[in-house]
């Protein structure tokens, strides 16, 4: 296993269960604790964990880029309802918009039954996924490749987006503030959303419940540019009231306990 895979997969632990311990993950491994301490340390010094003694713990920093394996790996129930709702407006013949959200990517799976689909896409995964997928067409949105995003950004696919009107456009965020508004942790990533929403009828944020009351880096739209978000659980009735007072449409379903 390279080392950036291992790295990966211990901040995916971390990010899923909190802690990890350096005894636990040189005999997962099989390498020494030297070395899980190295990766720790490099983790660390990204704002993605706090060194303890004999491990470390999560750190929830939300204006850092998550690599796109690792955010694959978490909220994978809250995503799959979210895209569920979504998947279940998708009409045959829509033409779409999403982003390189892990979400995005649950939708995709959600609408692989669909006919006649057009879709505008700047995740590499999504069109991984769709290679063989006959029957629809797929235009990537061109650009430059994102470092570990699996993404494509930059003025090239900003230009391409500008060019195309589509039913819906879905994207993601890493938080949702009443006074900040819509944010995400990179300005590439963010600027290519707002071209999304800004060539849209209908503008859709998917949003998992540990969004809420959150900021990032950078803006991407106030609450009120969007026409619906997707959420997997009821938010407080303060953001009820927020979202009815943006005119802003909510759907959720909650996540049954097992």
């Amino acid at each position: 296993m390279l080392a950036i895979e291992r790295k990966n997969q211990i901040l995916a632990k971390l990010i899923m269960d909190g802690k990890v311990l350096v005894s636990d993950l040189s005999r997962e491994y099989g390498v020494t604790e030297e070395t899980i301490r190295r990766d720790l340390e490099k983790l660390e010094k990204e704002g993605l964990a706090k060194k303890t003694y004999g491990g470390a713990v999560r750190v929830d920093n939300l204006n850092a880029d998550i690599p796109f394996y690792v955010r694959k790996q978490t909220n994978v129930e809250s995503k799959q309802y979210i895209a569920s709702i979504i998947g279940s407006m998708i009409n045959d013949g829509d033409y779409l918009m999403l982003d390189s959200s892990t979400t995005a990517l649950y939708v995709i799976k959600h609408i692989l039954h669909k006919k006649k689909i057009t879709l505008i896409t700047n995740s590499i995964e999504i069109l991984l996924e769709l290679s063989n997928k006959s029957g629809w067409t797929i235009i990537s949105t061109g650009g430059t490749l994102k470092e570990g995003g699996l993404s494509l950004l930059g003025y090239q696919a900003e230009r391409m987006i500008s060019n195309f009107h589509v039913d819906m456009a879905i994207c993601s965020c890493k938080g949702i503030d009443s006074a900040n508004g819509i944010t995400d942790s990179n300005e590439q990533d963010a600027e290519i959303k707002k071209a999304f929403f800004r060539n849209a009828k209908k503008r859709v944020l998917a949003v998992d419940s540990t969004k809420f009351d959150k900021s990032s880096f950078v803006k991407i739209c106030d609450i009120s540019d969007v026409d619906l978000i997707v959420t997997e659980k009821r938010p407080s009735d303060f953001w009820l009231e927020n979202l009815k007072s943006a005119n802003v449409e909510l759907l959720y379903e909650p996540v049954p306990e097992e």
